[in-house]
C-alpha cells in the first residue's frame, strides 16, 4: 500500500510539472501577443515566474531522491 501511495505521489508530481510546463507555454504565447497591455504582460510575467519557481523546486526534490548503484551493487546518493 505504501508503494502505491509513493507511485501516486510521483505521478501527481510529474503531472503537476507537465501541467506547469504547459501553462508556461501559454504564458509565453500570451506575452508574445502584440495587443497585450503592459499591465497584463507584467501579470503574465509574474505568473510565469511563479510557475518556474514551482518547476525548479519540483526538479530539485527529484534530483535529491536520485540514487545510483555502486560497483558493489549498493544504492548510494547521486552526487
Amino acid at each position: 500500500m505504501a508503494g502505491k501511495k509513493k507511485t501516486e505521489s510521483r505521478e501527481e508530481e510529474a503531472f503537476s510539472l507537465e501541467q506547469a510546463f504547459e501553462q508556461l507555454e501559454d504564458v509565453i504565447e500570451r506575452m508574445q501577443d502584440n495587443e497585450i497591455s503592459l499591465e497584463d504582460a507584467f501579470l503574465e510575467y509574474e505568473h510565469g515566474m511563479k510557475l518556474l519557481k514551482q518547476c525548479n523546486e519540483a526538479i530539485d526534490r527529484v534530483e535529491k531522491q536520485v540514487l545510483k548503484i555502486s560497483e558493489s551493487g549498493e544504492l548510494c546518493e547521486f552526487e
